[in-house]
């Protein structure tokens, strides 16, 4: 049974940093493109970024480039979102999600992460 199990979120002021996890189970996340996507109050989704371990490929929202770092632990099965210099705009419910490849995607229960200003 495929699992992704997102933690780390919280409260954090303008500025400052958080590390989200996503734990995987039932599959290897080296085998597929893994994504992080949010969802702000009041507003749809948008896409952060994605990570490929198998063909080394990453990529970035420009609203994130050059601040969040996306890495995946293939030893734990864990992906991972270093946010750093964290702002207003960022807050919003973070969510791990699984691209299938089949044109469906799993998705994680999310976590919270609130930026002060």
């Amino acid at each position: 049974q495929v699992q992704l199990v997102e933690s780390g979120g919280g409260l954090v002021q303008s500025g400052g940093s958080l590390r989200l996890s996503c734990g995987a189970s039932g599959f290897s996340l080296r085998n597929y493109w893994m994504n992080w996507v949010r969802q702000a109050p009041g507003k749809g989704l948008e896409w952060v970024s994605a990570i490929n371990s198998g063909s080394r490929l990453i990529a970035y929202a420009d609203s994130v480039k050059g601040r969040f770092t996306i890495s995946i632990d293939n030893a734990k099965n864990t992906l991972w979102l270093e946010m750093n210099s964290l702002k207003s705009d960022d807050t919003a419910i973070y969510y791990c999600v699984r691209d299938t490849g089949g044109l469906s995607f799993d998705w994680g229960q999310g976590t919270q992460v609130t930026v002060s200003s």
